[in-house]
């Protein structure tokens, strides 16, 4: 059953197991029991009609955060396997890093953060734990999907630790603090947050980075935003067109996409094995432990290809995120967050009767958060609907 082979693989059968106890299931281990129970959430569902760059209605063939989450999925077996590693694991964390994302992409995240700033503000990989450990709610026993304690930190800590070994915020929240519902939920439940995750969530962390960029630079060139032409000058990306090029010379259009972009995607995840194996021989990791506590990071990019990376993001950021036509559309979508905070917050009775519970108290921050919890679970389509059926207009087309 068990596929791995390096000694700092995470072991399922030596997992620290889950806050409700519960008998081990006799054909899976640990971790694909996580992923199997992420797969059937409503809140993995709803990733279907969640923006990735472009909001559903400008096209079909653009990716969604679920279309996104499953390629992330796929590289990040892909590495596990490669390196010897759990690929339950790395699977189950690349389907779950996305699951507390707001409708319209990261727009609709800043503007809920923003709305949210006198309650505790909002974060995307927070609310992705807030799901997994409260606001799924089908089992008999309890709340969330009870998943293993190695899953829950990996999905916490997969971009590093978050804190120091003072206690004192790192990194994203060095400035605003670490949010409410990973510093609630480690206290009951010790997330370890001041060390680094295992490698499999590290894997997983980077395959995100992958899959993002390689089909970034489709979705771009599908929509117009930039031409091939304009890659020609980026790294990685303009070295994988030159050799499509020069080995198909009369290809059609849309196949010089594709094997360009798939070639960008090839070299990535050939570049994180070759950097993550020459890593972990010269720091010899002799078990997932001993992963936590490098104080380094054992999955990534070489220096060269991570600065290759750079340039590329940097030309994505300004030539697609900040594109106007882009831009355009996140700003109104960013109207329809604030529109239904606005509403729901002033008026209860305009939530459905099962989100109305914290209403009927006086905590004025609980019931925000429950506003919060209901949009940030929205799909596009559904926080459209519901503005068009409480402010009678279409924000998106006028």
């Amino acid at each position: 059953m068990h596929r791995f082979t390096a000694p700092y693989a995470s072991r399922p059968d030596e997992s620290r197991g889950r806050v409700e106890a519960e008998p081990e299931a006799t054909n899976r281990t640990a971790f694909a029991r996580d992923r199997d129970r992420i797969i059937h959430a409503q809140a993995f569902r709803r990733l279907k009609d969640k923006t990735q760059v472009f909001v559903y209605h400008e096209g079909d063939h653009f990716r969604t955060r679920l279309t996104h989450t499953i390629e992330v999925a796929q590289v990040a077996r892909s590495i596990a396997r490669a390196l010897g590693l759990d690929e339950d694991l790395a699977e189950a964390l690349s389907l779950a890093h996305d699951l507390g994302h707001t409708p319209f992409g990261h727009a609709g995240e800043r503007e809920l953060d923003a709305l949210m700033r006198p309650y505790g503000g909002f974060d995307h990989n927070a609310q992705s734990l807030r799901v997994l450990t409260k606001l799924e709610r089908h089992y008999a026993q309890f709340d969330g999907l009870n998943l293993t304690w190695e899953t829950l930190e990996g999905l916490v800590k997969h971009n590093g630790p978050l804190v120091n070994a003072e206690g004192d915020p790192v990194g994203r929240y060095r400035e605003g603090g670490l949010p409410e519902a990973i510093v609630e939920y480690s206290g009951t439940h010790d997330l370890e947050l001041s060390s680094y995750a295992s490698a499999e969530a590290q894997v997983a962390a980077i395959s995100d980075d992958i899959a993002y960029n390689a089909h970034d630079i489709d979705d771009g060139l599908r929509a117009g935003l930039f031409g091939l032409i304009d890659l020609g000058d980026v790294p990685l990306a303009g070295e994988a067109l030159a050799q499509v090029l020069k080995l198909f010379p009369d290809l059609d259009h849309h196949r010089t996409v594709h094997e360009t972009v798939r070639r960008v995607m090839s070299h990535m995840v050939s570049d994180v094995i070759t950097e993550t194996g020459r890593r972990a021989k010269s720091l010899k990791p002799k078990s997932a432990a001993d992963v936590r506590a490098l104080g380094q990071e054992l999955a990534g990019f070489s220096a060269q290809l991570r600065e290759q990376n750079r340039v590329l993001q940097r030309f994505l950021n300004e030539r697609m995120y900040r594109h106007e036509r882009v831009e355009n559309i996140m700003n109104r979508a960013r109207r329809v967050v604030r529109d239904l905070f606005e509403a729901y917050l002033e008026d209860a009775t305009l939530l459905p009767q099962n989100w109305r519970a914290a209403a009927l108290t006086d905590d004025r921050a609980r019931y925000a958060r429950q506003v919060c919890d209901f949009i940030a679970g929205m799909t596009d389509r559904y926080a459209l609907d519901q503005h068009k059926r409480l402010f009678d207009l279409d924000p998106l087309f006028r």
